[in-house]
């Protein structure tokens, strides 16, 4: 299962406070979606950003 399909109860029933994403910059030409397709956005606000030596970028975000 992916990753959108995990998540996808918890978005839906308003249970998750935070997102703590770690992006890795592969150009890969296709994939699955990170997050599943919803009725409504999600507000968030970034709190905290890292960039490491090797390119990986830390985004943390808090759900409003």
């Amino acid at each position: 299962m992916s990753s959108a399909g995990r998540s996808s109860p918890v978005l839906r029933l308003g249970l998750v406070d935070e997102f703590r994403i770690f992006v890795h910059p592969l150009v890969l030409g296709a994939g699955k979606p990170f997050f599943p397709q919803l009725d409504a956005s999600i507000r968030t606000r970034l709190l905290e950003t890292r960039a490491f030596p090797s390119g990986i970028v830390y985004l943390r975000y808090e759900v409003t």
